[in-house]
């Protein structure tokens, strides 16, 4: 593939995009545009989800990662390739090395999750585990690739990468002709650039939203000085779009092409991956959550019919668990309450009584009968409750109150 620089668009066009599409055919699917009733409801307009967590290796990621090891020359490949990753973008490159028959090294941080270390291993890499944050894998995998002369292949910042991403794009036009916003997640930029180098082509028209996590939002400070500015610290529970800096490449394209960009918080994220999870019934991670969290953050603001991109699904299974609890809290779903009683017999029997009138479940309860705040007579009692939301959780407690009990809080 050749990339044709414009002074428009000074990494990749349309035709570029375009080629990547034939590039993936039979390899990436088309994956579905789900509907989505309760957003659409919500937002006031027609919602799709794209569903990119059903893709093969559980992201977007093997576009990019197969079009970039498409393009390396017979040397380049006899060479192997290397990555940094801690899940997704390992998967897509372990994935598109094998179906091109490509040797692959795959750095990962000491602390990745075992099942994206283990998935990396089954698609064909040799996987090392070296540094506790990307940046430190990142910086062993370069030196790697200098050392043996195996080829870098960069989760963002290169326009192969970019132009694979893009297919997505081409593949919303088909899927949603009627489409007025697209909405999507951004880390350093590549999935983002791809798609609206693909979309503004074909529909100017179409606003494009990326979402960044709060506390990793590299590119509102990028885009109000004008130029890639890079975060300290970046922290979020949505590790696929941690990232510290922009790319160089994709940072021009979004600079032009994308209309805005929001931040959500961690609670937005975790209500999104409760809601994804229990009315789409998807599993999603929390960077493929984002878009959700933006819609369920101010529904107004989005003109239909919306596309959100779910853009991975490869969550470990006990940060889901925690995740869960973290988005039940945040909708409203638990309560957790103080009380003081009158310590004699019956007094805890009493308060269960009251609970069961209220139709809370009770998760768990500790009973405090001997502490130096207490009185003589006086018992504490902390309950961690399961309420069916906000409104339920107020009239749990004016319930308690009504039967006598002292919530403390």
């Amino acid at each position: 593939m050749s990339f044709r620089a414009t002074a428009r668009h000074p990494a990749l066009i349309l035709d570029d995009v375009r080629g990547a599409q034939k590039m993936l055919s039979g390899v990436a699917r088309v994956t579905a545009l789900e509907g989505s009733r309760h957003l659409t409801e919500l937002v006031g307009s027609p919602v799709h989800l794209k569903c990119e967590n059903l893709q093969r290796t559980g992201s977007f990621k093997l576009r990019g990662a197969y079009v970039r090891i498409s393009c390396l020359t017979p040397v380049e490949r006899a060479a192997g390739v290397v990555a940094a990753s801690a899940g997704n973008h390992a998967q897509g490159v372990a994935l598109a090395s094998s179906l091109l028959g490509v040797r692959s090294t795959v750095f990962m941080p000491v602390g990745a999750p075992l099942p994206k270390v283990a998935a990396t291993r089954e698609y064909g890499a040799e996987v090392r585990l070296h540094g506790q944050v990307v940046d430190e894998t990142l910086a062993a995998a370069q030196r790697y690739a200098e050392e043996t002369g195996a080829v870098f292949i960069h989760p963002f910042d290169h326009p192969d990468i970019i132009a694979g991403q893009g297919t997505v794009g081409l593949e919303i036009l088909e899927q949603c002709p009627e489409v007025r916003t697209i909405v999507l997640g951004i880390g350093g930029g590549g999935f983002a650039a791809g798609v609206a180098v693909a979309v503004k082509a074909l529909r100017p028209d179409v606003r494009i939203v990326g979402v960044q996590a709060e506390g990793a939002a590299c590119y509102p400070p990028s885009l109000a000085a004008g130029h890639p500015v890079s975060l300290d610290s970046p922290a979020t529970m949505a590790d696929g779009i941690k990232v510290g800096r922009p790319g160089d490449v994709p940072y021009r394209l979004i600079e032009e092409l994308v209309d805005e960009v929001r931040t959500v918080t961690e609670d937005e994220l975790s209500s999104a991956l409760l809601l994804c999870l229990e009315r789409a019934k998807l599993v999603v991670e929390p960077a493929g959550a984002s878009p959700v969290a933006a819609l369920l953050s101010d529904p107004g603001a989005f003109r239909g019919p919306v596309v959100a991109v779910l853009s991975g699904g490869n969550v470990d299974p006990l940060l889901m668990q925690r995740i869960l609890r973290h988005g039940m809290s945040a909708a409203g779903r638990y309560l957790s309450l103080r009380l003081r009683l009158t310590d004699r017999p019956g007094a805890l029997a009493a308060l269960l009584a009251a609970l069961t009138v209220a139709d809370a479940n009770v998760l768990d309860i500790s009973h405090v009968r001997t502490d130096p705040r207490l009185g003589l007579t006086e018992a504490e009692v902390d309950l961690h409750l399961e309420t069916k939301g906000p409104q339920h959780c107020a009239e749990v407690e004016a319930e308690l109150r009504a039967a006598g009990f002292r919530v403390m809080g």
